[in-house]
């Protein structure tokens, strides 16, 4: 499964801060159709995401009834990204 993801880049000021975009609520609604099937834990499902020509894999994190991408941060340093940025990912989950 293959999701086209936009969205504004936040930050989350816990332990250990991090940055993300949320899956719109249609997406979100997909991901939880297979989730079950590709969970290993939590609930986070594992992924591949791909943002300009940065690729890196990671897992998706259930937040607030959506869910939503971490942006490592040498992904970010390398396509010039912070908080408040609109971008555009590929989101790819093995189903």
């Amino acid at each position: 499964m293959q999701l086209e993801v936009t969205g504004p880049v936040f930050e989350w000021r816990g332990p250990a801060p991090h940055h993300f975009v949320a899956l719109l609520a249609d997406d979100a609604a997909l991901v939880r159709e297979v989730a079950a099937a590709v969970t290993y834990g939590w609930g986070m499902v594992p992924v591949a995401v791909r943002m300009g020509a940065a690729r890196w894999t990671t897992a998706l994190w259930p937040k607030d009834g959506t869910y939503v991408v971490p942006l490592k941060v040498a992904a970010r340093r390398a396509e010039g990204v912070v908080t408040g940025d609109v971008v555009d990912l590929v989101v790819s989950i093995d189903v």
